[in-house]
């Protein structure tokens, strides 16, 4: 969050509102709190162990926003699990 907030900041935006939880089966229930039909959305997710979970919530976090119509989704990921395969 503290990434998050600086970048807003510089940009002179406020965060948007959205709830990440999960399922009592672990699946992921994400929930977004403001309207975003026609809007650019920056979506800044880091994939910190356990990685293939933060890679699946980024993946929902961009469909639940394209269902919700937003005009662009990016996603800005400033570090990448999954990048260095030995």
């Amino acid at each position: 969050p503290e990434l998050a907030v600086k970048v807003a900041a510089e940009l002179g935006l406020s965060l948007g509102k959205a709830t990440i939880g999960r399922f009592n089966d672990g699946e992921c229930n994400i929930q977004l709190g403001e309207n975003v039909r026609n809007t650019h959305v920056f979506l800044i997710q880091s994939t910190c162990p356990p990685v293939n979970d933060a890679l699946m919530e980024l993946f929902l976090m961009v469909r639940c926003f394209r269902r919700a119509s937003a005009r662009t989704v990016t996603a800005i990921v400033p570090y990448y699990g999954h990048a260095r395969q030995d």
